[in-house]
């Protein structure tokens, strides 16, 4: 987007910016790497934990605005396998924040036709998290409105080799030959294997990587990187994500304009 269309664009309202976007041309699956929490709160001389939190309002916003639109799957990036390294008690404070907002927001989901599921190496959560988690699923398994996918204790290289094992598994049980090996029978492994993939990935906090998040499903994502934090990405962020994606030309490596001689 050109200076002037970004001038043009700041001096309308949320509204006035919805009114733009062409349904035809919405993403069916955003993902979203969270990033800049830490950072919101070190600003404001708040305690990390103080950002994460906040950040809840900004997921409350994504759902609310994929509802209205019609997006039908969200799939955020909430704690990656090289997050258990971090500090003991942020960790501990990131678990209770997790059931903090299954429990305060599980009820709205399911008022909303929301599908709770997490995906990730979910044996490595603390046993009270993880029961929240598996709760949520369960009692959100039947609806449909929205797929919110949290990517919990995640990796995508581990989701890759996750998903070898279980092809080797096939293998060794006489159910696979190697030449049945494609990317079609790997994708039926993934974590995300009834997801489509992501139309769009959106990172916040101005970091330009994707961080080992999705790393076969994002082949042919459309990437948007913005320098908000994550507590400051609302409504209207995500209306001017969606207004550059349908900018883009997606070509999945074919040509889809020429040039007469």
């Amino acid at each position: 987007m050109s200076t002037n269309e970004s001038s043009a664009m700041d001096q309308l309202s949320n509204e006035e910016l919805a009114t733009k976007l062409d349904s035809d041309l919405l993403p069916k699956h955003v993902a979203i790497i969270m990033d800049g929490n830490g950072r919101w709160a070190e600003l404001r001389t708040l305690p990390r934990i103080a950002g994460h939190r906040e950040g809840i309002q900004s997921v409350r916003d994504m759902i609310t605005v994929c509802l209205e639109l019609g997006i039908h799957a969200l799939t955020i990036y909430a704690f990656s396998q090289e997050n258990w390294n971090r500090p003991a008690q942020e960790i501990s404070s990131l678990m209770g924040l997790l059931e903090y907002y299954l429990s305060t927001e599980r009820t709205k989901l399911i008022e909303q036709g929301v599908r709770f599921r997490t995906i990730g190496r979910l044996d490595a959560l603390p046993a009270s998290a993880l029961q929240w988690v598996r709760a949520a699923e369960q009692e959100t398994a039947h609806l449909d409105k929205l797929h919110l996918t949290v990517a919990l204790s995640y990796g995508g290289r581990t989701e890759i080799v996750d998903a070898v094992r279980e092809l080797l598994r096939e293998a060794q049980d006489g159910k696979l030959q190697p030449n049945e090996v494609d990317e079609a029978r790997i994708q039926q492994h993934l974590y995300t294997h009834d997801l489509p993939d992501p139309d769009l990935l959106i990172r916040t906090s101005g970091e330009t990587r994707i961080s080992n998040f999705l790393l076969w499903q994002l082949a042919y994502t459309e990437l948007y990187f913005t320098p908000t934090l994550w507590p400051d990405f609302r409504r209207r962020e995500l209306l001017l994500a969606l207004l550059e994606y349908q900018r883009r030309e997606r070509r999945f490596g074919r040509v889809l304009s020429t040039i007469s001689s």
